[in-house]
């Protein structure tokens, strides 16, 4: 008698894709509409200043507007704390369990704050509060929905990368920061959902845009190859200045602390006086730079002015995100990037050893390598500027420069600047056996702690239980003989509780080589 049983398709992949598009709608339209006001306030604020150095005696006004906006973004700071900053940490916590908050108050505190404060030409970028945006939209999808565990985190990693997708029209990229650098993770259910939250996102931001890349840039040809010494000189320079942005960055926090007469949620302040002569005398640098990067590309100043343009926005950027305010560094850091290209091309046209024609290139690449070197994102660097570009004529210097300065920075002892972010942002947890179970997925590094080790000669985390070593395309069901390898992820299950101390304890062993946990 035959068997009338029929094997039900797995329909886990094509859920993936339903959600993600979902969540790629409605977190794009919202990071579009996001994109758009600071877009249109900008260009308002620069009039506004054109305007007020032809009518000085409005500056009074103009100047209590500012601290007014200030002190209502610092109330909301300190209302809501996860509004502050990028971002970008706060979804990467959440996704490893470290960290989490209501999503509604974070989603329109989050929006009208980095409105005003973007908009008001701060040097703060809006990519990193997309990302959250995007992130936080997801959230509230995911609570409508009931989803909880992987689930939730499935789509709230989805909404992260089509909030960076609709900010910079760069779905390829997004995804792939979000697997690189936000989540660790490259399972197939995660990449899915990115990947089509991604594409649907940019496609409702091509819809209000355009199609034209963010940063457009016109060159004249590829470099030949004869000039890629050049490039390594240029990646060892981004690196070194790579390392001092992230330095400067995760310091400047306890600077603003010195301010004891300012309450530390009103620090923003500072930076909304500081722009007003910056709005006066330089216009053009107002926000997180895109216009200044496009401007500079078609005419690139002379050596000394870009000289100041660096030091004026380097000194500025970390000013603005060390006051707390909610914005980014993500554009702010492709700006200096471009800077930093222009003047090393400048120098090198002066000395001989380059063509001027050459200078837009530079430009081009060095956002890369300073990207790369900062976040330690090589692949993600090199495949946002192509995107954003538009071209592909320029992925072998990229690759060049970006790896150059990710090195340099590696040798100096550099952490990715976002997961150094989340330190800061994250307490040590305590072992918590509360919660529904829960699992947690962990990337074994080169030399680590975990690298060569049977199971049974580590000591796991209390309350959890490793329960698969996914190696490659399969998975093993471990025993205490296992031994485990570089390259494999860790599969362990654990109360959802417990989860940010499963993940610390399991970071601490993978960080400290041949060391037993204790």
């Amino acid at each position: 008698m035959k068997d009338k049983r029929q094997v039900q398709p797995d329909l886990t992949r094509l859920r993936a894709i339903f959600f993600g598009a979902l969540v790629g709608l409605f977190a794009g339209a919202v990071v579009s509409v996001f994109r758009l006001l600071i877009e249109h306030l900008l260009i308002l604020v620069q009039g506004v200043y054109g305007w007020l150095g032809q009518h000085p005696w409005w500056l009074v006004p103009w100047a209590l507007l500012m601290v007014g906006i200030a002190i209502l973004i610092g109330h909301w700071v300190k209302q809501t704390p996860m509004i502050k900053g990028s971002g970008i940490p706060q979804i990467e916590g959440q996704l490893a369990g470290e960290l989490d908050y209501a999503w509604w108050p974070v989603l329109w505190k989050k929006f009208v704050s980095g409105v005003l404060g973007i908009g008001s030409g701060l040097f703060l970028g809006r990519e990193g509060p997309s990302i959250q945006l995007g992130g936080t939209v997801a959230q509230g999808i995911a609570y409508r929905l009931g989803f909880t565990g992987t689930q939730r985190r499935l789509v709230i990693a989805g909404g992260a990368a089509a909030g960076l997708s609709a900010a910079f029209n760069a779905p390829i990229a997004s995804t792939l920061f979000i697997l690189e650098e936000v989540y660790h993770s490259f399972s197939t259910l995660v990449w899915l959902t990115a990947l089509t939250s991604a594409v649907v996102a940019n496609f409702v931001s091509n819809g209000i845009f355009g199609l034209t890349p963010v940063l457009h840039i016109n060159y004249h040809q590829a470099l030949p190859l004869k000039y890629y010494g050049l490039l390594l000189i240029l990646g060892v320079g981004l690196g070194l200045l790579g390392y001092g942005y992230q330095w400067v960055t995760l310091h400047v926090g306890g600077w603003y602390a010195q301010l004891k007469w300012l309450p530390q949620h009103l620090n923003g302040i500072v930076p909304f006086l500081v722009v007003i002569p910056i709005g006066l005398l330089w216009p053009l640098t107002l926000g997180g730079g895109n216009q200044m990067i496009v401007t500079f590309a078609k005419d690139t100043p002379l050596l000394l002015p870009l000289i100041g343009y660096f030091i004026l926005r380097f000194c500025f950027s970390t000013v603005s995100y060390g006051s707390g305010l909610p914005g980014g560094i993500f554009l702010p850091i492709l700006t200096l990037g471009a800077l930093l290209g222009a003047i090393v091309a400048r120098a090198f046209v002066l000395v001989g050893w380059l063509p001027t024609i050459f200078v837009a290139n530079f430009i081009i690449y060095a956002m890369a390598g300073y990207f790369a070197g900062i976040s330690k994102a090589p692949f993600t660097a090199i495949l946002l500027i192509t995107e954003m570009v538009g071209t592909l004529h320029h992925l072998m210097p990229l690759a060049v420069v970006a790896i150059v300065a990710y090195i340099t920075v590696d040798i100096l002892g550099g952490a990715p600047i976002y997961e150094a972010m989340l330190r800061q942002l994250v307490k040590p947890a305590e072992a918590n056996r509360d919660g529904v179970a829960d699992r947690v997925e962990y990337a074994v590094g080169e030399n680590s702690g975990f690298d060569s080790q049977q199971v049974r000669d580590l000591t796991w985390p209390d309350g959890s239980l490793l329960v698969a070593v996914r190696r490659g395309e399969r998975e093993v069901i471990p025993n205490g003989d296992t031994i485990i390898k570089s390259g494999d992820t860790l599969i362990l299950f654990t109360y959802r509780h417990n989860r940010a101390y499963v993940r610390q304890q399991l970071a601490q062993l993978n960080n400290s080589p041949h060391r037993l946990l204790d």
